[in-house]
C-alpha cells in the first residue's frame, strides 16, 4: 500500500482494472415492520467486460 500513498488513480483505469479482473456484488434487503420482516431480497451481479477473444458467457 505504500506505493499507492503518493500516487493518483484516475476513474477510468480503476473501472479498467476492475472490469478486467472482474467483480462479485451481493447484498441483501430486508424491509420490516415492527420486527416482522415484510420482504426479503437477496441481490447478487457479477460485473465482467466481454472480450471478441473469450467465449460467450450466455
Amino acid at each position: 500500500m505504500e506505493y499507492l500513498a503518493g500516487r493518483q488513480v484516475a476513474l477510468i483505469d480503476l473501472l479498467d482494472r476492475l472490469l478486467t479482473g472482474g467483480a462479485v456484488l451481493t447484498g441483501d434487503l430486508v424491509l420490516s415492520v415492527a420486527d416482522v420482516d415484510l420482504v426479503h431480497i437477496n441481490l447478487r451481479a457479477v460485473i465482467r467486460s466481454i472480450t471478441p477473444d473469450g467465449p460467450a458467457p450466455w
